[in-house]
């Protein structure tokens, strides 16, 4: 779960700023592997009234990271 990753990493010492969710789909390819969506992205007071992330540019840092760390749609 999310909330439950969300919660190591703030304990491990990360920021609440830095922490968002998605979910990765291999085998949908790189165009179609990620969904931007979590109930931990739910942020008002930094502009992310939505479960999915919104802004483009914080949506490709975490593309850019995925595609680094677990590869980029291709099937496991």
């Amino acid at each position: 779960m999310h909330a439950n990753a969300e919660a190591l990493f703030l304990a491990d010492g990360s920021r609440q700023l830095d922490v968002w969710g998605a979910n990765y789909y291999p085998g949908f390819g790189a165009a179609h592997c990620i969904e931007y969506t979590a109930l931990i992205n739910i942020r008002p007071a930094q502009g992310n009234r939505s479960m999915e992330i919104q802004e483009p540019n914080l949506r490709e840092t975490v593309r850019s990271i995925i595609h680094d760390l677990i590869g980029s749609g291709e099937p496991w």
